[in-house]
């Protein structure tokens, strides 16, 4: 793994246990490995894993009904994933905060991340999200944090969009190096 710099998700982290969520619903990524890690580390947060994006959604419902805070962790590819399950927020008025990291974006190498990388956003925007992006990885804490005020003091969902600059370019390794793959100034991906 590469030394990290400055990573996204020590602010990203800082700021969700900050806000009060508790758990965190995900579909395993690599550009949200720093952020699981500390979430599995601390003793305030618990990760989940789903084997789909829009079961999060329910996840989210329930923890709210259940007197918790969550925020749904996924990559841009699973937002389509979530579009019938968002209308669950709008009719049910209950908070969604989400943290998406993108893909088909700045130095992508993989053609079949740019249709959903590229248009991310404009979906969720349709569905009724409010969209924040963070371009750099210093700008992490401070973007989730006026996001999980906005979705929880609104009762709003609220996504927070990774750029591939804050999260690293990804490089996959041959088999027969063994490397897998991992993120030029970030984690495994």
């Amino acid at each position: 793994m590469a030394d990290i710099v400055a990573d996204w998700g020590q602010g990203a982290h800082s700021a969700l246990v900050e806000a009060g969520i508790r758990q965190l619903p995900y579909v395993p990524d690599g550009g949200l490995d720093t952020l699981l890690r500390l979430c599995e580390e601390d003793n305030q947060t618990r990760p989940t894993m789903l084997s789909s994006e829009q079961e999060g959604v329910g996840v989210a419902a329930g923890a709210w009904l259940g007197g918790e805070r969550s925020a749904l962790l996924m990559q841009s590819s699973g937002v389509g994933n979530c579009i019938n399950a968002l209308s669950l927020v709008r009719t049910c008025r209950f908070p969604l905060l989400m943290i998406v990291t993108m893909r088909g974006e700045w130095r992508e190498f993989n053609p079949w991340q740019l249709p959903m990388g590229q248009n991310a956003g404009a979906h969720l925007e349709q569905a009724g999200v409010i969209v924040e992006r963070v371009e750099s990885a210093e700008a992490a804490g401070e973007t989730v944090t006026g996001a999980a005020a906005l979705a929880f003091e609104t009762m709003s969902a609220v996504a927070v969009l990774i750029g591939q600059r804050a999260i690293g370019v990804k490089h996959f390794g041959t088999p027969e190096d063994g490397s897998g793959s991992i993120n030029e100034g970030g984690g495994n991906a």
